[in-house]
């Protein structure tokens, strides 16, 4: 097998643990213990007090505990066995899936929390489509670095994690350097993020060819399925802050390599340069 074939392949493979090591719990109703808005059935057990609004979306909601606020279900029932401070609001299941009758029933979920456990990661993925198309032209350089090098991009991105606190302090103790090391720190972060996209439309592109062999996909389409691809594969307990650090590692590496001109490994015949289908992008 092709050595960078691994680049998509971990974080399929991670993407799918995630999916595995959750379904056996999907039906199981979460407990809660504070407000917020949730996908599929909720519980709030016995003797816990929750501060704020329950909302809950396809699934049902059951009240053993103390609700200081209202409790609005959609797709779903109410069944108030504790206390509830403010008011009920409930649209039953079947009559959600009779206005849309492609809406999943609530028993298919999990207590899916909706709060901020997502929010970050989607964030960064924002940050790092908004940096691609800032840059398309350096994206697909590091591009092209992290697919004809792995290795040796990750081998530049750990030199360049290293080299980051000792440049920091060489320009603290030249004095008049110092406000430098903020914008050392600004373009640490840019080069992160492009190299996150990077990462994210190789591995996007390799897997819609893996799913269609004789297309290639639109840049930003790749790019969007990668994101969601590493996504997820940092979402797994543990092999996810892995996952994270390889990102970071590699993208980084891929970043920095773009700045030697007409860089390649010495020794070695240069590969045949990717090429990517697709709507051409703005080179702003």
């Amino acid at each position: 097998m092709n050595p960078r074939h691994f680049v998509w392949i971990i974080p399929a493979l991670a993407f799918a643990i995630a999916l595995f090591a959750t379904s056996p719990a999907l039906a199981d109703p979460t407990s809660v213990d504070h407000g917020g808005t949730y996908v599929g059935p909720i519980v709030v057990e016995p003797g816990h007090v929750v501060d704020g609004d329950l909302d809950v979306v396809l699934g049902d909601a059951t009240i053993e505990g103390t609700v200081n606020g209202d409790v609005n279900v959609l797709g779903g029932s109410v069944d108030n066995r504790g206390l509830v401070t403010g008011k009920i609001h409930a649209v039953p299941g079947g009559l959600v899936q009779t206005i849309v009758p492609w809406a999943p029933s609530g028993e298919s979920y999990g207590g899916y929390v909706s709060d901020h456990r997502l929010l970050w990661p989607i964030t960064w993925d924002v940050i790092a489509l908004v940096v691609f198309l800032i840059f398309p032209v350096r994206a697909r350089m590091a591009l092209d670095r992290l697919e004809q090098h792995p290795a040796i991009s990750t081998l530049a991105g750990l030199c360049g994690w290293v080299a980051t606190f000792p440049i920091a302090v060489l320009l603290l103790f030249t004095i008049v350097l110092i406000p430098l090391i903020p914008v050392e720190f600004v373009l640490l972060a840019v080069a992160v993020f492009l190299g996150k996209a990077s990462l994210a439309l190789l591995v996007g592109r390799r897997f819609y060819e893996l799913l269609q062999p004789k297309t290639t996909p639109a840049p930003l389409v790749a790019l969007v399925i990668g994101l969601v691809l590493l996504t997820a594969a940092e979402l797994v307990p543990v092999l996810g802050v892995m996952v994270t650090l390889l990102i970071m590692l590699v993208g980084l590496g891929g970043v920095l390599l773009t700045f030697v001109p007409d860089w390649n490994v010495p020794g070695t015949a240069p590969a045949p340069r990717a090429v990517i289908g697709g709507p051409p992008m703005p080179l702003g």
